[in-house]
């Protein structure tokens, strides 16, 4: 169990294991790796981050990485691998949230890539460009240093 304050000075509890919140994450990130590069979505509004946002009622919270990857970038994903889950502690709306890794097979380009601007790809090391100002403040936290290093250790990448 790992615990950090996020951007928005929230705490947070990120853990590696299914189910250790006692329930089932309303949302999803995935991060996706094409070849040497990462894949990400520019936000409207927050800029570059990983793909992910909320499970639909009914939807598996595989369905719903697959549905957002696809959604925000027209990327087809394969290897979809549980890699964690972060609880952020924010007073007015707290929530739970599935981290997957992928590898992408295919990107297509789409008329309307809904709240973002559609795909984008970071060539650069992942871990020193999140802090860029062009990114979201949801790649600046501990989060993504825990989740790519849980993605090494099972040698995913």
């Amino acid at each position: 169990m790992h615990s950090f304050t996020d951007q928005n000075n929230y705490p947070v509890t990120m853990v590696f294991t299914k189910g250790a919140f006692g329930r089932v994450p309303s949302h999803v990130l995935v991060l996706c790796r094409l070849e040497h590069s990462w894949l990400l979505t520019k936000h409207k509004v927050r800029g570059l981050e990983c793909p992910g946002g909320k499970r639909e009622p009914g939807e598996t919270l595989e369905a719903a990485a697959r549905r957002e990857v696809a959604e925000e970038t027209g990327a087809a994903i394969s290897g979809l691998h549980f890699i964690g889950e972060y609880y952020v502690h924010a007073p007015e709306q707290p929530f739970l949230k599935a981290v997957f890794f992928a590898h992408v097979t295919d990107i297509k380009k789409k008329q309307d890539y809904l709240e973002t601007d559609g795909p984008y790809i970071e060539k650069d090391d992942l871990l020193e460009a999140r802090f860029g100002a062009h990114y979201s403040f949801l790649m600046k936290d501990e989060m993504i240093p825990l989740a790519l290093s849980e993605v090494r250790r099972k040698g995913l990448v």
